[in-house]
């Protein structure tokens, strides 16, 4: 079977797509048709920073709309910005 290629929004180029809607809605529609599963990666890691740094709970509707918000600008927008005062981790060397 022949993989699903999209065209990446963040690569901007044809890449394999992830194998399903990761959300069935509107913006689980466009990541499918818009986001390569590299790209996902990426997400899903950015993912974890912002839930950490803004002490999210995805349980909480709040903090669901503000995770949406996010992960638009992230792919559709301008690019998520960082948590203000956001220090990244140091990397081993």
């Amino acid at each position: 079977m022949a993989q699903r290629m999209v065209r990446c929004v963040k690569f901007q180029r044809e890449l394999p797509g992830l194998d399903e809607p990761p959300f069935n809605n509107e913006l689980g529609r466009r990541i499918y048709e818009n986001v390569s599963k590299d790209a996902w990666k990426m997400w899903l890691e950015h993912m974890k920073m912002i839930l950490n740094e803004y002490r999210l709970n995805l349980a909480e509707r709040e903090s669901q709309k503000i995770m949406a918000q996010q992960m638009e600008e992230y792919f559709f927008g301008e690019g998520a910005a960082l948590p203000p005062g956001y220090v990244p981790p140091q990397t081993k060397q």
